[in-house]
């Protein structure tokens, strides 16, 4: 049987303040390790906020990262 991944519900449609990695990723376009990076290095578009160790992205930053605001 295969493992099969949610699909991350639409930007617009996002109720939460922070989102993980994988669903921003696919927000973004980009692969996971991409965002660990920028979190890692402190030098991506968006900087996401820790909780409890683990990435939390910013669902208003990807926002406006996608709107070109930033």
């Amino acid at each position: 049987m295969a493992y099969s991944r949610p699909i991350p519900q639409p930007l617009e449609q996002e109720t939460r303040s922070a989102i993980s990695t994988a669903e921003a990723a696919f927000h973004l376009s980009r692969s996971q390790q991409t965002l660990r990076v920028w979190a890692c290095r402190e030098n991506g578009p968006i900087r996401p906020v820790r909780i409890n160790g683990r990435l939390a992205w910013p669902v208003a930053s990807i926002r406006a990262a996608l709107e070109g605001k930033q």
